[in-house]
């Protein structure tokens, strides 16, 4: 990740190309792509009694998205085999660690994704006058996010 210089506030933002992905089991996990990291809460909506010029606003449940990580495939087939196994009734749960670096190498942020599980597998698209990269992706549904100093 390289930083770039924002002139309007003076501010350094962290670009989002420097990153790494770890998953317990799976030890050659390069991703090219991580996607869906997200929290949403839902808002509970009241109006009190005898008074209908305002509605209370109050936060509800909130859910996290599924992540999706792109790679390009490999001859270990690790992500297919976790998602087999979850597919056969195996609940076989993992943390995921995202790392962000600084083009530094110094550690910017950490997620955690606890307890986290695939969802969806989908192989490479093939073409056999095709020459980009054959990618696998797996869509990882999860309990929860925690930020990690």
């Amino acid at each position: 990740m390289s930083q770039t210089k924002d002139d309007r506030k003076g501010t350094i933002a962290n670009v989002n190309c420097r990153y790494y992905v770890k998953i317990n089991g799976v030890e050659k996990a390069v991703f090219s792509e991580v996607s869906g990291l997200q929290m949403e809460t839902e808002l509970f909506e009241y109006a009190e009694g005898g008074n209908n010029e305002f509605i209370h606003r109050l936060p509800g449940l909130t859910k996290v998205g599924n992540v999706t990580l792109k790679r390009g495939v490999s001859v270990d087939n690790e992500l297919f085999k976790w998602y087999m196994r979850i597919a056969q009734g195996i609940m076989d749960l993992r943390t995921v660690t995202i790392t962000m670096y600084a083009t530094t190498g110094k550690q910017v942020v950490r997620w955690e994704l606890l307890r986290a599980f695939p969802c969806k597998w989908s192989g490479p698209q093939m073409a056999a006058n095709g020459d980009a990269v054959a990618l696998e992706t797996i869509e990882l549904a999860h309990m929860g996010v925690l930020a990690v100093d």
